[in-house]
């Protein structure tokens, strides 16, 4: 046990095993933020059978795990391998190119949950995007921006819902439903105050 915990302190390979590690880390987290996402999602939305709703969420979260496992390897590897050809050091391309190639790679089949992943990464930047000049110092932040920002994006999302619903996402599609549409039918006092149908 000793030599082993050597191994993995020693500076030589630290990254090398960081790539290891990175991979587990993805893998872990990946199952535990899909697992829940998808057990309630799965209850609330999907008319299935138990069995059908257990193999659900396990295949959903085992591809989320799977995904963020296969992509923070080649991420790292390829961060590795263009700060060795370059000498040890790290260049400011080289982190874009790096999740270029993994987003590509593992993120470029269009499935729901690389659509879930992506536009959620998506939302992040554009925040990011936004926010870059007034941390940057070149611009001041707009009074309000944020309001009139959210303003923007619901207005936007509510017509689209009410005119191109197809244009969204299923899960999004789903939740709108039950919030907007499902709320203005009810026959008896159960289904107006306990369940939805």
């Amino acid at each position: 046990m000793e030599s082993i915990t050597h191994f993995i302190n020693n500076p030589e390979h630290h990254d090398v095993l960081a790539i290891i590690k990175g991979f587990r880390n993805g893998a872990v987290y990946g199952a535990k933020i899909r697992f829940p996402h998808a057990l309630v999602m799965t209850f609330l939305f999907r008319n299935e059978s138990f069995k059908d709703k257990i193999n659900f969420i396990i295949d959903a979260t085992k591809a989320h795990s799977k995904n963020l496992a296969f992509f923070v390897t080649i991420y790292k590897t390829l961060m590795y391998l263009q700060k060795k050809i370059n000498g040890g050091k790290e260049q400011n391309a080289h982190s874009f190119i790096a999740g270029l190639v993994g987003g590509y790679f593992v993120f470029g089949e269009n499935n729901n949950i690389n659509q879930q992943i992506v536009l959620y990464v998506f939302a992040r930047i554009m925040m990011g995007l936004a926010k870059l000049p007034v941390t940057r110092g070149t611009i001041e932040e707009p009074k309000h921006s944020f309001s009139i920002f959210a303003a923007v994006v619901w207005g936007i999302v509510m017509w689209l819902f009410r005119h191109e619903r197809d244009t969204l996402q299923p899960s999004l599609q789903s939740s709108m439903q039950y919030l907007y549409l499902d709320s203005d039918h009810w026959y008896t006092l159960k289904n107006f105050l306990w369940h939805n149908k």
